[in-house]
């Protein structure tokens, strides 16, 4: 693990957000081939997951990830900093980005991440299996405690919301409002606290 968040410091931000960016992409193929095998048929599936609700997206999604924003940015806050600090990575990836970028990537990965987890898994293999991939697949946080146990809430505060609302619109929402506002709170966080 020592040896891969040393690689990932080593990398130029450009290549770190390369990778990124195919990460992404490749969660969201496993998403759509997967489905492949488990939907049928597969867009009207697919179509059944996603409504236009405004009510329900702008309570459950705009609320919930402005809240578990809110608390993330205030425990980063008052936590001390090694508590918070994944290695570095998320500050290469989002420090000294143009906001455009960070919207793009907070976007993407709100929605390969949930069309795998919610849409595929949660829908293939229940609520709490698909928590616990989610959780597992951000391996880095493994050794950091207080990072785990956030993504951890999180991933299940995600999973509960798909399983109260039946929406992907509500869970990618919220993903997109928590990852772009902790981008931005990065991005800015050393030119505010400067002054």
């Amino acid at each position: 693990m020592k040896q891969r968040e040393q690689l990932i410091l080593q990398m130029e931000d450009k290549s770190l957000r390369k990778h990124l960016v195919i990460s992404q992409l490749l969660l969201l193929l496993i998403a759509f081939i997967g489905s492949v095998f488990v939907f049928d048929p597969i867009e009207e599936q697919w179509r059944e997951l996603f409504s236009w609700d405004f009510s329900e997206i702008v309570f459950y999604g705009v609320l919930s990830g402005l809240l578990i924003a809110g608390i993330e940015i205030i425990l980063i806050v008052i936590l001390p900093t090694t508590y918070y600090d994944d290695g570095g990575i998320n500050y290469k990836l989002f420090h000294k980005q143009p906001i455009f970028f960070i919207f793009f990537i907070a976007l993407l990965v709100a929605i390969a991440e949930e069309l795998l987890f919610r849409g595929l898994l949660q829908t293939t293999f229940g609520y709490i299996s698909a928590s616990i991939i989610f959780a597992v697949v951000h391996i880095r946080y493994l050794k950091k405690p207080v990072l785990l146990i956030s993504v951890v809430i999180v991933s299940f505060y995600l999973g509960y919301l798909f399983y109260v609302t039946e929406n992907l619109i509500v869970t990618i929402v919220t993903h997109f409002l928590i990852d772009s506002l902790l981008g931005l709170f990065i991005r800015f966080k050393s030119e505010v606290w400067k002054q």
